[in-house]
């Protein structure tokens, strides 16, 4: 599991066990670039990580709650369809 990013994590230990062992796993090349992008935005690299990590998890969480099923609206009370009734015409 750890030779890809999961596309939407099942549940928040596993984003930072997985998010965890990538950060410790970075290339060179990869490693440069994140320097790159730290200076750029003015920040040390640990810093712009631990950045970058709070939004991943962020995303995550905000995933997980994107997950949780709708509550079925409640079928309406007696008089609210006796009003429904009142203003309907007569002829229907």
């Amino acid at each position: 599991m750890l030779d890809r990013r999961p596309s939407a994590c099942e549940n928040l230990a596993q984003c930072r066990e997985y998010h965890v062992a990538t950060k410790k796993t970075l290339t060179d090349g990869q490693r440069a670039y994140e320097e790159r992008r730290a200076a750029k935005a003015g920040m040390s690299l640990d810093k712009w990580l631990a950045v970058k990590e709070k939004e991943r998890q962020a995303e995550a969480k905000a995933a997980l709650k994107a997950k949780d099923p709708v509550k079925p609206s409640k079928p309406p009370g007696f008089f609210a369809r006796l009003l429904e009734k009142a203003h309907k015409p007569l002829g229907s």
